[in-house]
C-alpha cells in the first residue's frame, strides 16, 4: 500500500519487479514521485510479485493497493 506522501499530486515512477519475480521484505518494489521528490515503496512481505494494480505515469492516492505479493 502506497504510504502518505504529502499533499501534492502522488505517481507511479517505475517498478522494480516483474510478476511472478521473487522479492524479499524489505527490498525496494516501486517507486514514486510526490511533490518533485522520489521515494521508493518497499515489499511488505517475502514471496512472489503476484500483480500490479497501477502503471508507471497514474496518479497514486495513500492507503491505495499498488499490488500483490503471495
Amino acid at each position: 500500500m502506497l504510504p502518505e506522501l504529502g499533499a501534492g499530486a502522488v505517481t507511479l515512477s517505475v517498478w522494480y519487479a516483474e510478476p511472478g519475480e521473487p522479492v524479499l521484505e524489505g527490498e525496494r518494489l516501486v517507486e514514486v514521485m510526490a511533490d518533485g521528490a522520489t521515494f521508493e515503496v518497499v515489499s511488505p512481505a517475502t514471496g512472489r510479485l503476484a500483480d500490479k494494480r497501477v502503471f508507471p505515469g497514474e496518479p497514486l492516492v495513500p492507503g491505495q493497493l499498488l499490488g500483490s505479493v503471495e
